[in-house]
């Protein structure tokens, strides 16, 4: 295992199956095939045949993170907590194929991920049928692992502020892929540990942080992970991570410049080539996408492109990317909640049909646009939507408002056509 210089021992990441299949050494699942959920109809259904078949893609910040470390795994331990039921069913009623859930607390034996399978995915929830995920992929996040330096610089060492990426414990705020598609484990990237100051023109404050803070940064307040996921004779990158959000911070505005470079390092990933050179991966191998490899960036990016408090252009480094198209989701429940919301709302300059997620309205940042699915140019996408019901569907029991029953993030959804 590669170590790179200054930072602690990468650890290996972990791909995870129902506790019944077999796991191979390193936390390897060996190669089966994956499964059917048995869902009749649904969206799209896994069409195959001689002209490929359409696979949906997703994103979802499912708020399954708690306030303590351990919980997770004790709520799920149960089919009876109300917010991952209504998580799950909103899965069940999308059905995606790949799905990333932020904000899924890292707990490194996997058996949050399979709790959440075993009671809740696999359990179908008013009238919604079960859908069964046979490949999962999941590895440490950056969150709560102590730094040992004063990062808000508010006199002391210690608490969330002060940990690589903010977290009360570490993992807290995680991520999880779940797929019914292989996943390729051993052709896995992960960049939990590529350092702020090592990213070429980067933005972070310097007159902020001191020399040896600067040295010691990492850039992901998670992780970004290059996810291969094998597709018939096709593999596709998926490329996850969570920028941080970018307010909590004062007039250096280091969150705002983290989240701009966090989203940056997928930008320069896919661009490849001398874009890419200074990259280096948490097994010490350099560089971005080979050319011409089929990728899916998703995630919640915590930025929107014209409205809240993200540097000015933020995502635009990727809807605006020459490889990447932006299929432009949208929903019904979007406009009609922005409308009856009001507040900052009213003087965005965003099409709430685009809005992702529900923040609070008075005095900001109001509904904005954070989350995303973004193919590479030359995937032919199919459809898109944004699952947020308008309340005169019966389904927006399971978005509502604030206190709300699953997340305040809406999944999003891109379907894909492949070879």
């Amino acid at each position: 295992m590669t170590r790179l210089s200054g930072s602690p021992r990468v650890r290996l990441p972990r791909l995870i199956a129902l506790s019944s299949l077999l796991l191979l050494g390193a936390g390897l699942l060996a190669g089966v095939p994956a499964a059917a959920d048995g869902q009749p109809g649904g969206h799209h259904n896994g069409h195959h045949g001689g002209h490929g078949q359409t696979v949906r893609f997703q994103t979802f910040n499912a708020s399954l993170n708690r306030a303590t470390e351990g919980q997770l795994v004790r709520d799920l331990s149960t089919p009876d907590n109300a917010q991952a039921a209504a998580v799950a069913e909103i899965i069940q009623r999308t059905r995606p194929d790949v799905v990333l859930l932020n904000e899924f607390d890292y707990v490194a034996d996997g058996s949050a991920v399979d709790l959440f399978r075993r009671n809740y995915l696999q359990v179908g929830h008013h009238g919604a049928a079960p859908i069964d995920y046979r490949y999962a992929y999941l590895a440490p996040s950056n969150t709560g692992i102590p730094s040992g330096f004063d990062l808000d610089n508010n006199g002391t060492v210690g608490g969330g502020n002060d940990a690589y990426g903010f977290g009360d414990f570490e993992g807290q705020y995680g991520m999880v892929v779940l797929s019914r598609y292989p996943i390729e484990a051993r052709k896995v990237r992960t960049f939990q540990h590529f350092r702020w100051q090592d990213m070429p023109g980067n933005l972070m404050p310097t007159d902020f942080y001191s020399r040896e803070e600067q040295a010691a940064l990492r850039l992901s307040s998670k992780s970004h992970w290059d996810v291969p996921i094998r597709i018939g004779h096709e593999r596709v990158h998926f490329l996850v991570s969570h920028p941080t959000p970018p307010t909590f911070d004062g007039p250096e505005d280091r969150n705002g410049r983290r989240n701009h470079d966090e989203i940056r390092l997928w930008a320069d990933y896919v661009s490849g080539g001398r874009d890419a050179r200074y990259l280096y991966d948490d097994q010490g191998r350099r560089g971005g996408l080979p050319r011409g490899a089929s990728f899916v960036i998703a995630g919640d990016q915590n930025a929107d492109p014209l409205d809240g408090d993200s540097v000015a252009a933020a995502v635009d480094q990727l809807l605006d990317h020459r490889r990447i198209t932006d299929p432009l989701p949208t929903s019904a429940g979007g406009p009609e909640a922005s409308a009856r919301q009001g507040g900052a709302n009213l003087t965005q300059r965003g099409d709430p049909a685009f809005d992702t997620a529900d923040f609070a309205d008075s005095p900001a940042p109001g509904n904005l646009r954070a989350d995303y699915v973004l193919p590479s140019r030359g995937l032919r996408i199919r459809d898109a939507g944004v699952f947020w019901p308008t309340p005169s569907d019966p389904l927006s029991r399971l978005t509502g408002e604030y206190p709300f029953p699953s997340s305040d993030h809406r999944a999003v959804w891109v379907d894909l056509h492949l070879r």
